[in-house]
Parts: C-alpha cells; sequence; structure tokens
C-alpha cells in the first residue's frame, strides 16, 4: 500500500520537471509545486518555521476520469485540499478539491515597472536596506494592496527563489489576511473557505535592481485587472467589457477606487507588514 500524505496546500507553481543531472527527457513532464498551507499563524522567530514551507512536488500529468479534470483545473496560487499518494520518492495525488482560488503570477523582465512600486525601492535603498515593504492606497486612501520590494543577495536570484518556493511567499499572504482582519472578520483566517481569494504579481522590472511581490487584496477589483492588463498576465479590464469591468472602472476612476498610484512606508509601513520579518 502506498503511503499517503494529506492537507491542506497551496498551488505555488506549475512548471516542467527540472532534469538535476542531465539525464532526464528532453521533454519533461510537468509538476506542481506545493506549499502546505497551515492552519494558523506561523511564529517566524520558531526554528522549525523554515520547514513548514519547503516546496513538495506531485505530478501534474497522467491521471485519468473526474481526478483528471479536477488536478488540469489547479493553477498557481490555488488551495486546496488534497490527498498525496507516494511511490518511491514521488507524489501524485489521490484526491484534491479546490477551496480557494488565489491566484500567484510571475512576470520577468517587465516594462513599465509602476511608480510605486520605483518610489518605495527608491526610499528603501536610500534607508540603506535590501528588503522593505509598503501599502498601496487608491486615491481616496483606501489600502487596496500590500507590496514587498526585495534585492538580490550575493550569488543569489530572488525572483527565481520565490518561483521554485525556495523564498516562500505564503508568509507574505497570511501577513495580508492578518492585517485585513479588523476590515473583515471572515478574513482573520486564511484556512477559512469563505476568506476572500488574493491576486498575487511577482515582478521583475528591466529597468531596475529589485524584484516585486504585489499581494493585492481584491482578486476581482479593478487594481488586479489593471495589473494584468499592464503586463500581460491573463485577463483584465478589457476582457471584462461585457460583464459590468467598465462599470466598475469608471466608478473606480471618478472616487480614486483601487488605484497603484499612492504608497506609504520607508521600507516597514503602518499597517504591520514587515518583509524583514520571514524574508
Amino acid at each position: 500500500m502506498e503511503p499517503t500524505t494529506s492537507g491542506r496546500f497551496r498551488v505555488h507553481d506549475r512548471r516542467p520537471r527540472p532534469d538535476i543531472d542531465g539525464t532526464g527527457p528532453s521533454d519533461p513532464p510537468e509538476e506542481f509545486v506545493l506549499v502546505e498551507h497551515p492552519e494558523g499563524p506561523i511564529d517566524p522567530t520558531d526554528p522549525d518555521a523554515e520547514d513548514r514551507f519547503d516546496p513538495l512536488y506531485a505530478a501534474a500529468e497522467g491521471y485519468e476520469g473526474e481526478l483528471a479534470d479536477r488536478v488540469a483545473s489547479l493553477e498557481p496560487g490555488f488551495v486546496a485540499d488534497a490527498t498525496l499518494a507516494w511511490t518511491d520518492g514521488s507524489a501524485r495525488f489521490a484526491d484534491v478539491a479546490v477551496v480557494r482560488e488565489s491566484r500567484f503570477r510571475f512576470a520577468d523582465d517587465v516594462e513599465g515597472m509602476f511608480e510605486a512600486a520605483v518610489d518605495a525601492w527608491d526610499q528603501i535603498r536610500s534607508a540603506g536596506e535590501a528588503v522593505g515593504s509598503v501599502t498601496t492606497r487608491s486615491n481616496d486612501g483606501e489600502p487596496n494592496g500590500a507590496l514587498y520590494l526585495f534585492a538580490d543577495a550575493p550569488g543569489s536570484d530572488a525572483f527565481a527563489d520565490l518561483r521554485a518556493g525556495r523564498l516562500p511567499i505564503e508568509p507574505l499572504v497570511a501577513r495580508v489576511n492578518e492585517s485585513r482582519e479588523d476590515d473583515d472578520p471572515r478574513e482573520d483566517d486564511e484556512s477559512r473557505e469563505d476568506a476572500d481569494p488574493r491576486e498575487v504579481f511577482v515582478l521583475r522590472p528591466a529597468a531596475h535592481d529589485f524584484v516585486a511581490v504585489y499581494v493585492v487584496f481584491d482578486r476581482e477589483g479593478v487594481l488586479a485587472q489593471t495589473v494584468r492588463d499592464t503586463y500581460d498576465l491573463g485577463p483584465g479590464l478589457a476582457a471584462g467589457l461585457d460583464d459590468g469591468a467598465l462599470d466598475a472602472a469608471k466608478a473606480g476612476s471618478e472616487s480614486g477606487d483601487d488605484g497603484a498610484d499612492s504608497a506609504d512606508g520607508d521600507g516597514g509601513d503602518e499597517d504591520g507588514f514587515d518583509a524583514l520579518d520571514r524574508l
């Protein structure tokens, strides 16, 4: 009987299986990068905290029937309850059910990095820091996203490490949910199925020496759609003209809602985001 592991996981990425020793096939099968989704907050000073975010890898292909459809529907960022069956050190889904459709989107060498990120990075570097965070706000002052900025450590590649799960994104999303608790009691526990899904953008600009992790509070809001449009990362405002997104965009423009055109902070912000706690 195959050993199994059951739990709640974040789908971190889907990618071709790396050819570690150079003997793999020319067209390698795809696999999911999974990160265990904790039931509650994890103290970053706990000696075992780092191990809690070690990635697992599960085959993305070769399933049949209804399970094949459920596995095929998984996207980076989704949270799912799953049972993994292990054979010779390799994992496959024995069962999986999506509980929340947050999304992770990665883009390298992007052009036209938005002003809030560039301004925040200038402040962080002026303070002599390599990591920092700010809360972005709409024109009317409402928080709409948490922006984390990272420099490459000597000999490292922050974008590659974030995409591979070697630097975990999960603590950053958890901090957003914790900080949003006062605004919406549903979000005080990210493990609850009625918590709002987020949109997380991991962006490395071509013209600047930082990587941005942008956790947008409302996955369906105008801000998330605008970022998707700007960096060609999926359906944005243009794709939603027939389902009311245009009206939402106009309303947001009139009220200043959901724009990424302001930020506050100087490497740490008043809402308590602090990337230095974990990364």
